[in-house]
């Protein structure tokens, strides 16, 4: 499933260099509402962080096109626990380059469009704080992590005074485990993120 996703990703990113003058580039930010997805860590909150990065789309066609992004996106969990007559807080942050790859399906001539594909995530950070100190404790999530999902977008109309602007919801659900052989967390655990962002395309 990952040399399918790396592959997969690795042609688009090939065609996108012979296409390049036909690719309108641009930049996304926004909020996450990430959360993890397993019996373990069913009672904990989910974790509202953000993702900012590049995009690049290629339209085949009036209606059909083609968007990878490479992006950095705050995930995880956090929870509020009492223990022994004192509130605990604990967060896991991970943080992940994120690369999907969405096909973009676009309704007529209203500008929105339905997108949904892959996305192969790799780990950049992985820290479990207790009350906003960091503990040094070894979780090891795996360093590549695998999804899938889409959402709605609506991309501003050439010629009006918002022309450039996109905005999108997203949901990705993870397909690989974020731990695997882990005392903690056992090995059913995945990611899942509502993303909310705000682009510009040059």
């Amino acid at each position: 499933m990952k040399k399918i996703a790396l592959s997969l990703i690795l042609g688009v990113f090939a065609f996108g260099l012979s296409s390049a003058q036909e690719i309108d580039f641009g930049v996304k930010g926004g909020v996450n509402f990430a959360k993890l997805t397993g019996d373990s860590v069913e009672d904990a909150d989910g974790r509202t962080g953000f993702h900012v990065g590049l995009t690049g789309e290629y339209m085949f066609n009036d209606t059909f096109g083609l968007q990878g992004e490479v992006v950095y996106s705050t995930q995880g969990l956090q929870s509020e626990d009492e223990i022994l007559g004192q509130n605990v807080e604990q967060v896991l942050k991970l943080d992940y380059i994120n690369v999907p790859v969405l096909a973009k399906f676009y309704i007529a001539d209203s500008g929105f469009s339905i997108d949904a594909g892959p996305q192969i995530g790799f780990l950049v950070s992985d820290k479990y704080e207790v009350n906003g100190e960091n503990v040094d404790e070894e979780l090891n999530a795996e360093t590549i992590d695998l999804s899938v999902g889409g959402g709605l977008a609506y991309k501003f109309k050439e010629g009006t005074s918002l022309e450039g602007f996109n905005v999108s919801a997203r949901y990705m659900i993870g397909l690989s485990n974020v731990y695997k052989d882990n005392d903690t967390f056992g090995d059913d655990i995945t990611n899942s993120n509502l993303q909310i962002s705000l682009g510009y395309k040059f």
